[in-house]
């Protein structure tokens, strides 16, 4: 594979640079096909990459080139290890980021009560008032939003030199992933893994959508206790509570078992300040006996312990907030219509407010509210703390509420391999976290449709246990836009007729079929048997609760593997005060400046140095380096093939610093080999940097001269540093590979990342086993030598009369093997060695 590719030899350049290598190499390495994934390899020969979908919403910063080059360093050392990489990108479109932003950018917003209006485009400034718009109309312009992004996301992937096959690109908004989530959906449904329910659900006001439980995160806001004064059988009691607007929504009371103050109560019946309603008193262990004054009000429904102190009891139903986040236009049953009618309609702020106001008159409110510092559970990409309301939702099961199946995804992620191992245990710890089936459907309108409909019985009401579903061969479908079989237009919405189910699926029902979707599943069979269970996920250990684990639980439930083999967790990167990186947090660094300003090969450079799972701070000061590093590489590189080593490639090394150095040099290609085998990309780059500076600033240094003579001796040097470069080229490629690919152009054939990864074995043919100590005392004289001329400020050329190597006798043995290259690198007329002296060697030099 070595000498294989179309591409000829360049021959050296006069002034070699690093700048314009990007768009040199990413246009040459696509006309030639470098990456294409060759499809007729069979599955033992294949490297499949299962490549995250990133978010179409923006812009990809520092985090994005961080993970991506990790798992590109994986594929070009995977490629040149012999395997056919299938290396696919995708774009995650659809959901709500998408919506997002184009109601901010276009001022728009969608009304799916409106006619399609073909005529219409987006304004070219947002008005001051948003513009509804028709469902339709308001998805193409997130489409046409979204394919101008991918095309900049693109580009950026390309100029960072992602080996992926651009042939293999797939959006999440596409026709074939629709088609494969509709189709996994509607097997789910088939063998009842998915269903549809009426139940709490957590609900984003903001967004008016549903939200699952992996898909929150605790802020702390600011809040007040306020206690509330019951009325009981025996007397007051009371109550400790930070939503005291929910009070018309109250249900029980509840205490834990072992409390004794109030034991009492059990079985009786307390009523509720102001509103005069007897709700009854339970015991239940998840009570906190020292929180607050150790019985709470159980109310439908202020936060997830509601739900389940209601659904164990039993407990009545009493509905206060609408999904706009406002109090509900109707009482709730047994709440007397005049005291609730003056909080209809309200916000829970302004309820909140008028609720502390009566209870405060009522002589209810006990002492003033204490302000308090609490966690409250927000969307992840939302700003209002969630509510709780009741609506109708599509689930899939997913170990929540069956043991035998959390077992079964538990058993899953020991299979997994995980790099870093300890990753393992958040998967675990979210597994055994869950409190119920995964909520899949999203009350949005840029996502992939839930593809049934039902039946609507001779009132209009729809009948939820008839189904009608889609001829697989029609998929996808749209069912608010397209009509189910044996059905048209006119039936739509009226009785004895059908209505569309109005959601889409989340957008992890569709990223978490990533490997089906690239793979070719159901369509393409041949694909999908070279390429799954694929080999590698790379992903941010912050979706593990997410894409992770929904991707191995969609994978057990209808292929019944896992995914792949692998998972490799990056982690984050922080801004120089050690702060997480986000948009939110606006310290956001965006790449492209960076990769012009620097190249590609120095931003990989520093995003290399970061290990699996974990953090990285920016530090322009590293990219610094890493452009010091690929400029040495160049540079060197020409010095060493001006000498004339590329005819002397593969040709024997005979003399002793050579062998020594090639020998050193086999001990670095097993260490990097190894790491990049246990997906340690930055010991691989430490290795294979900490030698090249020994060779460039030592071994080069030492043989410059006799390489630029004739005679064995040159040649052996000429040969050394042939296969050295070669190797070095090669190590350093899956990290900088434009330095590399321009530096292999000049004097060999074909791409450097289709060549072979380097071996022991290619260097012990040319050069066998030699004392690999020889090189670092080869430097260490040299260094003495060099620290002598700085002492008395003398150039490096100075010339050295007379030098005196003292140190053990075995050790100026030795050094006799080496003592030509040291005096021609060091300017040393004459070296006179004096045996047992000194316990260590020292250069003793004379001017």
């Amino acid at each position: 594979m070595t000498d294989t590719g179309r591409t000829a030899r360049a021959g050296l350049p006069e002034r070699p640079s690093l700048d314009g290598l990007e768009g040199k190499w990413s246009r040459r390495w696509q006309e030639e096909g470098v990456y294409a994934f060759d499809r007729s390899k069979e599955r033992s020969d294949v490297y499949a990459i299962d490549t995250p979908p990133p978010t179409v919403s923006g812009e990809l910063h520092m985090g994005h080139v961080f993970s991506y080059t990790h798992t590109d360093t994986v594929a070009r050392f995977q490629r040149m290890r012999g395997k056919a990489v299938f290396y696919p990108m995708g774009w995650d479109d659809n959901g709500l980021p998408t919506e997002r932003r184009v109601q901010v950018r276009y001022g728009i917003r969608c009304d799916p009560s409106l006619p399609y209006d073909p005529a219409w485009r987006p304004p070219a400034t947002p008005p001051k008032d948003p513009i509804s718009v028709s469902r339709r109309n308001f998805v193409e312009t997130c489409a046409e939003l979204t394919t101008e992004d991918e095309k900049a996301f693109e580009q950026l992937w390309r100029t960072l030199g992602l080996s992926v096959d651009w042939g293999l690109t797939y959006t999440t908004i596409g026709d074939r992933a629709r088609a494969v989530s509709q189709r996994f959906f509607l097997t789910n449904v088939a063998r009842g893994e998915a269903y549809t329910a009426e139940a709490p659900t957590l609900w984003d006001v903001g967004f008016r959508t549903a939200v699952a439980q992996a898909e929150l995160e605790d802020r702390d806001r600011p809040g007040a206790y306020h206690k509330l004064r019951f009325h009981g059988p025996d007397g007051p009691i009371e109550i400790d509570t930070t939503r005291p607007e929910l009070l018309p929504a109250c249900v029980a009371l509840v205490f834990h078992p072992g409390d004794e103050r109030y034991r009492h109560l059990v079985g009786r019946t307390v009523k509720t300040p102001f509103f005069d309603v007897e709700v009854p008193v339970h015991e239940h262990p998840l009570a906190a006996p020292d929180k607050g004054t150790g019985i709470a009000m159980v109310c439908t429904f202020g936060d997830t312990t509601d739900v389940t102190w209601w659904r164990d009891l039993r407990l009545e139903t009493r509905v206060v907030l609408g999904r706009d986040g406002r109090f509900r236009p109707d009482r709730p049953a047994g709440v007397p219509a005049a005291a609730y009618e003056p909080f209809a309609g309200l916000t829970v702020n302004a309820a909140r407010r008028e609720i502390v106001r009566v209870l405060r008159e009522a002589g209810d409110l006990i002492g003033e509210p204490r302000p308090v510092t609490h966690p409250v559970k927000f969307y992840e990409k939302g700003d209002s703390p969630l509510e709780i309301v009741t609506s109708r939702q599509w689930f899939i099961r997913n170990g929540g509420r069956e043991p035998e199946l959390r077992e079964r995804m538990l058993a899953r992620g020991r299979e997994l391999r995980w790099f870093p191992e300890h990753m393992r245990h958040r998967y675990e710890h979210w597994v055994t976290g869950l409190t119920g089936d995964w909520l899949i459907s999203r009350q949005r309108f840029f996502g992939v449709p839930i593809p049934v409909w039902y039946r609507l019985d001779n009132a209009g009401e729809p009948d939820y246990t008839q189904l009608l579903i889609p001829d697989e061969s029609a998929l996808p479908v749209d069912p608010s836009s397209e009509c189910p079989p044996g059905f048209d237009e006119s039936q739509r919405d009226v009785p004895g007729g059908f209505t569309a189910d109005p959601d889409v699926m989340d957008t992890w029902a569709t990223s978490s079929l990533t490997p089906q979707i690239v793979g070719g599943w159901h369509d393409d069979e041949d694909l999908f048997r070279r390429v799954f269970p694929m080999d590698h996920r790379p992903q941010a250990h912050e979706i593990i609760r997410t894409w992770l684990f929904c991707t191995v639980l969609r994978a057990d439930l209808e292929n019944g593997v896992l995914p792949w083999r692998t998972a490799v967790l990056s982690g984050w990167i922080l801004d120089p005060d050690r702060k997480k990186m986000s948009k939110t947090k606006g310290n956001v660094v965006t790449p492209l400046d960076l990769l012009e300003q620097n190249g590609s090969d120095a931003v990989r450079y520093w995003a290399a140095n970061g290990r699996p799972g974990a953090d990285l701070a920016y530090d322009p000061a590293q990219i610094k380096v890493g452009r010091r590093l690929a400029t040495k590489l160049l540079n060197a590189s020409r010095f060493a093939l001006g000498l004339g080593a590329a005819e002397a490639l593969r040709q024997p090394v005979t003399e002793p610093i050579d062998r020594a150095m090639l020998t050193r040099l086999a001990t670095v290609v097993t260490a990097a080999t190894e790491a990049f085998d246990r997906y340690d990309h930055t010991e691989a780059l430490q290795v294979t940097e900490a030698f090249f500076w020994t060779f460039c600033d030592d071994y080069i240094e030492l043989v410059k001269e006799r390489a630029y003579a004739s005679g064995p001796a040159a040649d052996s040097a000429r040969a050394a540093l042939a296969a050295g470069l070669s190797v070095l080229l090669r190590l350093f490629a899956p990290v900088l590979p434009y330095v590399t690919e321009e530096v292999w152009s000049w004097w060999r054939y074909g791409s450097v990342h289709r060549s072979t990864w380097p071996t022991r074995y290619e260097l012990t043919r040319v050069a066998p086993e030699g004392d690999v100590g020889l090189l670092d005392l080869a430097g260490e004289a040299l260094r003495q030598v060099r620290r002598a001329k700085s002492d008395r400020k003398l150039s490096m050329k100075a010339e050295v009369p007379l030098a005196e190597a003292l140190g053990p006798a075995a050790l100026l043995d030795r050094l006799a093997l080496i003592e030509g290259d040291l005096r021609a690198a060091g300017r040393i007329g004459k070296l006179d060695r004096l045996p047992d002296r000194t316990p260590e060697l020292v250069i003793a030099c004379a001017f």
